[in-house]
């Protein structure tokens, strides 16, 4: 009878290739080892962890300082401007939050009630910051001799003086030619004080500032705000005249307009960019900037400006009364 048996156990060839499969384990070990090795290694490296005394040590670049000329800032947009009456003058304010023709110290009539650097009053809902309220004046010509001639010319009598003939052809050029417009006084900047004044009604404001006293704000008086002054009274004294004149054609409603100076002093990119009104209101809002005849801007006030010149925006308004 055939017996079958199951031995635990291996021959002497099993041992053998047991052994042989160890070795073969062993070297897949080593070579997976030496693999994660190189792998680590290499990340090492590129990653910058890993210190080596045969790698080239990379110095620090050094800190770049650029100097900057603040004597000669590059040119900015305008600062904001706003009018003061230059018989009200005051010292030079601390510290300078808008342009103007002339000084002015901040004050306000309410305690403040906003972080807004403007006085706290009552007042109109207007789109223009106003401090006061006044009616509009047009300038008067015979207000602004001149100050030593014209009262000697006035008092000598008129039988000794003696005129000289005019041609005809002299006659005819006077005839003919353009007068200057009435606000001229605007165009030249040593003239006497024009006695023009634009309309100005109060505006609601909730400003900062603590200070009480009649409302104003800290304005520091600049060439440039003193040329601005002048391109708003040449336009303003110009655009009251022509409504004037032009009252039954023009309805209510607002005109935006703008626009620059160049250095020489003419107008430039005059566009009107809103208009609520008529056409009539609008042709004398540019009417009104186009005849200006300013002279050229200084050259300390031109260095401060983009080369484009003095940007310029206004926002002309007709309501009722």
């Amino acid at each position: 009878m055939t017996t079958a048996e199951f031995i635990i156990g291996h021959s002497a060839d099993d041992a053998a290739e047991r052994k042989k499969e160890a070795r073969k384990i062993l070297w897949a070990l080593l070579a997976a080892l030496g693999i994660h090795l190189l792998i680590g290694y290499s990340l090492a490296v590129f990653g910058g962890l890993l210190y080596s005394p045969f790698s080239v040590i990379e110095e620090d670049k050094p800190v770049e300082l650029t100097f900057v000329d603040l004597a000669t800032p590059a040119p900015a947009k305008n600062t904001m401007f706003i009018p003061n009456d230059e018989s009200k003058q005051t010292e030079q304010p601390k510290e300078k939050t808008f342009e103007s023709n002339a000084n002015s110290i901040a004050a306000s009539e309410n305690a403040p009630t906003s972080n807004l650097p403007l006085p706290s009053q009552q007042g109109g809902d207007r789109t223009n910051l106003n401090l006061d309220s006044h009616r509009e004046s047009l300038p008067n010509e015979g207000a602004n001799p001149e100050p030593s001639t014209a009262p000697q010319q006035s008092a000598t009598p008129q039988p000794t003086a003696q005129p000289t003939p005019i041609s005809k052809s002299e006659e005819f050029a006077m005839l003919t030619s353009t007068p200057t417009p009435r606000p001229s006084a605007a165009s030249t900047p040593q003239q006497p004080r024009s006695s023009y004044r634009p309309l100005k009604e109060r505006t609601r404001l909730a400003g900062s500032i603590s200070n009480r006293g009649t409302s104003a704000v800290n304005a520091i008086g600049t060439p440039l705000g003193r040329y601005e002054k002048m391109v708003q009274d040449a336009i303003g004294s110009r655009w009251y005249a022509y409504v004037g004149e032009k009252a039954d054609l023009i309805s209510l409603g607002t005109a935006q307009v703008i626009f620059s100076i160049d250095r020489s002093g003419r107008v430039k990119n005059l566009k009107l960019i809103k208009n609520s009104s008529n056409e009539a209101f609008a042709n004398v809002c540019l009417q009104s900037i186009l005849e200006i005849q300013m002279p050229p801007i200084p050259e300390d006030v031109a260095s401060a400006l983009p080369p484009e010149g003095l940007d310029e925006q206004i926002t002309f308004t007709m309501f009722p009364n």
